[in-house]
């Protein structure tokens, strides 16, 4: 493969596959309008409030900048979503007609709570596979409400999953619970950044992205819940390393026993399946690119 970000297969231009399949190489993500049924949205919408508002109760401060991280798997109506045509078929377009998913999360951000802190979601920089341009997990976000500056919309800094950004070493652990608990939002993982863009969306669209690219979440300033379901799926399983296969599986959360059998077979089939003995990863932190050596060189 190709460490060239410009040279990557897209598809034929002028498409709307095309358009998103670039943006998404290029800057990191794309947003395709309308995927999600509204009758899905409201059904989705009074489940999920539930769960949040119940992990509230029990956990206050636990994830105060996130809201909420409450598993995919907490409920069998996100099966639907899960295994949601109109979004196989949105992510078909880019090029992907067999993805994979592991696991996904409920994130709600009730009014007042402060700013998701910048982070990024790929978890084995210290593969050399790591600066391919090829995405090897994408985020899918499903917001349930219209997202705007004020109620908590989404922040990315275009670029960011192929790029060195300053912000990179400002970064610590990208998910500890001082994060979480926002210790200090003064820090740099809350800033504000010249380079980076808001990402507004209507209910029911759908925003995917390189699970590489630096991203963040304004603070709910107005008077309504703000939930997001994120998904995550590994675009093209059977191509990717062993090692990191082997960190794709043992990230699958399982689905309950005590969910529908409809429901738990939708989702068990689009499960990772893999047989190798390679040693996963553990989780590394952003390691920058190493320079490419000339031919002069060596």
């Amino acid at each position: 493969m190709t460490s060239d970000p410009h040279s990557a297969a897209i598809p034929v231009p002028g498409t709307a596959g095309g358009h998103n399949k670039r943006m998404l190489i290029d800057e990191g993500y794309c947003v395709i309008r309308q995927v999600v049924p509204i009758t899905l949205i409201e059904r989705l919408t009074w489940v999920t409030t539930g769960l949040a508002q119940e992990q509230e109760a029990t956990n206050p401060g636990r994830f105060q900048s996130q809201g909420s991280m409450i598993g995919a798997m907490a409920h069998p109506l996100l099966a639907e979503l899960i295994s949601l045509p109109s979004a196989a078929e949105s992510v078909a377009a880019l090029g992907y007609p067999s993805p994979t998913f592991t696991d996904g999360y409920i994130i709600s951000k009730p009014p007042g709570c402060p700013r998701l802190f910048w982070h990024y979601d790929w978890f084995s920089w210290c593969d050399p596979s790591a600066w391919e341009p090829e995405p090897q997990q994408l985020f899918l976000m499903y917001y349930l409400t219209d997202t705007s500056v004020t109620n908590g919309c989404l922040r990315v800094i275009p670029g960011s999953h192929l790029s060195h950004n300053p912000l990179h070493e400002q970064l610590a652990s990208p998910h500890s619970r001082q994060l979480a608990e926002v210790a200090d939002e003064r820090g740099e993982a809350f800033s504000d950044r010249p380079d980076e863009v808001d990402v507004p969306v209507r209910a029911g669209d759908l925003v995917i992205g390189d699970a590489r690219l630096l991203h963040a979440a304004h603070a709910n300033e107005s008077a309504e819940r703000r939930t997001v379901i994120t998904l995550w799926l590994q675009p093209d399983f059977e191509v990717l390393p062993e090692r990191i296969k082997a960190q794709v599986v043992r990230k699958t959360h399982p689905v309950p026993a005590w969910w529908p059998s409809r429901a738990r077979t939708r989702v068990e089939a689009l499960h990772p399946a893999w047989n190798g003995t390679a040693e996963p990863y553990e989780r590394t932190l952003y390691i920058r690119r190493p320079e490419r050596v000339s031919s002069d060189e060596t």
